[in-house]
């Protein structure tokens, strides 16, 4: 790759995000022209008086802005751990909630849900029981050493099943007319209650495991080779893929707590990558996380426009999601795999 079309990619996938951010700030029920937009944000940065009225000023910087800034950080944050996840695992089947962590967070929110029903403590409750599913599963795949990785993707399957049926038993035992469509609803995925202050609270794991998988990633090119040919080219195995785990986790689970259980975008977003630019995790896992952040707020504009009330979002990624990657690989025949 020249240095001219390198740096045209990464001016595209930087820059990618951004705008459809502001586009989605235009969109809605209660459409905003682009001009005003601007004037908005130029207003807020500088402090200065705005001329526009409050409810516009509202609509953009307190109810859109939040939320397409979480989703383009959720899409991304998915579509990179799915993305390191199938190059841990050599797996093109594997998402980012292999390891059990979006059912190990599901069922924090539920059991938050049914003890206290309020954001506070759902966020911090749902973040907890997805590194714990995590750690869970790692500590069922080091019963054997012999094959780590396939006893680490089990653990994960075993995990899943059992937070699985304990979300079904906290459905179960829920109030059905408050708490059950609370819990339905959360696990759906959704980003209509986004705060500036959410940006902050779900921020954090999901901006560390982001950097530390764009840390790692020439690495996950050496451990697809396999463990042997791994370490004579000098890479510690073991701890490289500690590092990939706990990323990956930290990235997965900040997301799921703050926006519910949203499928398909780590398993569907590295393909498309992977079709795009090829194997090379080095601008494999960057142009994940633009393309996520693209498709999630995409996905979110549609949920909020197309209908009078929303449509959650794991309904939309896996209508939208599920054809249109159908629709790439007869295009593509699996090209760049």
């Amino acid at each position: 790759m020249n240095s001219t079309k390198k740096t045209t990619t990464w001016f595209i996938i930087i820059t990618a995000p951004i705008a459809c951010i502001m586009i989605s700030l235009c969109l809605g029920r209660y459409p905003i022209p682009f001009s005003e937009v601007v004037e908005i944000f130029w207003c807020k940065l500088t402090l200065s008086t705005c001329t526009l009225p409050d409810v516009q000023q509202s609509v953009v910087w307190d109810i859109r802005f939040p939320r397409a800034v979480l989703g383009a950080m959720v899409g991304g944050s998915l579509a990179i751990s799915g993305a390191a996840f199938q190059g841990l695992f050599k797996n093109p089947l594997v998402s980012s909630g292999i390891l059990g962590v979006s059912s190990g967070a599901g069922f924090g929110a539920a059991l938050a849900i049914l003890l206290f029903n309020t954001a506070l403590v759902i966020y911090p409750m749902a973040l907890f029981f997805g590194i714990l599913a995590v750690c869970l599963s790692y500590m069922i795949g080091r019963i054997y050493k012999t094959s780590p990785v396939i006893m680490l993707v089990l653990g994960g399957v075993i995990v899943s099943s059992v937070f699985s049926a304990l979300i079904s038993f906290a459905k179960y035992v829920a109030d059905p007319y408050e708490q059950l469509p609370t819990i339905v609803f959360w696990l759906m995925g959704s980003l209509a209650s986004a705060r500036v202050e959410d940006i902050a609270i779900a921020g954090i794991p999901m901006v560390l495991g982001v950097l530390g998988l764009l840390a790692v990633r020439w690495q996950i090119n050496v451990l697809s080779m396999g463990d042997k040919e791994a370490r004579t080219l000098g890479v510690n195995t073991r701890r490289i893929r500690g590092i990939i785990i706990v990323s990956a986790t930290l990235a997965t689970a900040g997301a799921v707590c703050i926006s519910g259980v949203i499928g398909w975008i780590g398993l569907v977003i590295p393909h498309i990558s992977r079709m795009l630019a090829g194997n090379d995790n080095k601008i494999l896992m960057p142009l994940s996380v633009s393309l996520g952040a693209c498709f999630l707020i995409l996905v979110d504009n549609l949920g909020r426009i197309i209908t009078g009330s929303e449509i959650p979002l794991g309904i939309l990624t896996a209508l939208v999601g599920g054809p249109f990657f159908v629709y790439l690989l007869k295009k593509t025949k699996g090209g760049g795999w």
